[in-house]
């Protein structure tokens, strides 16, 4: 059985180095650009045809322009619909990227601190540039919450200030841990495939329904993660 930590490991493609920095294309560069490319891709071909009265192919890609269209309203509220760019492109790149690890010698890149932690650090610069925008320099007050002593400034401010830097964080490690520990899982019960033999048919079986099961995790940790994303830019709009 080979080592089931391996199809997290970044090897380098394409490598390309300015100085001592190394920014070589990757594995985890290919399957994002990959990400990018299919999503556009499909996109482009289910709406080559539109019409007043939508096909199936059509009404796809419509179904999820509704469906973060309503997750925007219900949790930013319709004010939201300005950002609704961002959003909409965090669910695709999160949710195609959490499917095509699934594939046989695919690379998760959602599985990655870096790649997700990059991310979120997005969702939280947008969080604090709204803030900024509509407060100026009183946002700050948002470490200070009101009926506050004064006194305690020292002791909330800090308090305050790494709940509110914590986010990206806590948006980062519940992906990633999602995404790692099932694709642990899927390549432990495939190695048992082949060491078994002719036994191998249950693990083979267990494993085909862990993969339906993996879809449907790889789908709703998107959401999970897009509904995160717009509370943490609501919490910016709707902040007093």
């Amino acid at each position: 059985m080979s080592n089931p930590m391996e199809q997290f490991v970044v090897k380098p493609i394409i490598p390309i180095k300015v100085g001592d920095i190394d920014i070589s294309f990757t594995n985890s560069s290919l399957f994002m650009v990959l990400a990018v490319v299919l999503s556009t891709l499909i996109f482009a071909f289910c709406l080559r045809r539109r019409s007043i009265i939508p096909s199936v192919s059509q009404s796809i890609p419509e179904s999820i322009y509704g469906f973060i269209a309503s997750l925007i309203k219900e949790n930013i509220g319709p004010e939201g619909l300005k950002y609704f760019y961002l959003i909409f492109t965090i669910f695709l790149f999160v949710a195609f990227g959490n499917v095509l690890g699934l594939f046989p010698y695919a690379f998760t890149f959602t599985s990655h601190l870096a790649t997700v932690g990059g991310l979120s650090v997005i969702a939280l610069l947008f969080n604090i540039g709204i803030g900024i925008k509509k407060k100026k320099l009183g946002w700050l007050r948002t470490f200070m919450p009101k009926g506050i002593p004064f006194a305690l400034a020292p002791l909330i401010i800090p308090i305050e200030m790494i709940s509110f830097l914590s986010k990206p964080f806590s948006l980062t490690v519940r992906l990633v841990a999602n995404m790692t520990v099932g694709h642990i899982m899927l390549k432990i019960i495939a190695g048992f495939v082949v060491t078994l033999g002719f036994l191998g048919i249950v693990p083979l079986a267990f494993d085909a329904c862990i993969i339906v099961f993996e879809i449907f995790i790889a789908l709703l940790q998107a959401f999970i993660y897009t509904v995160l994303s717009c509370i943490y830019l609501g919490d910016a709009l709707h902040s007093h």
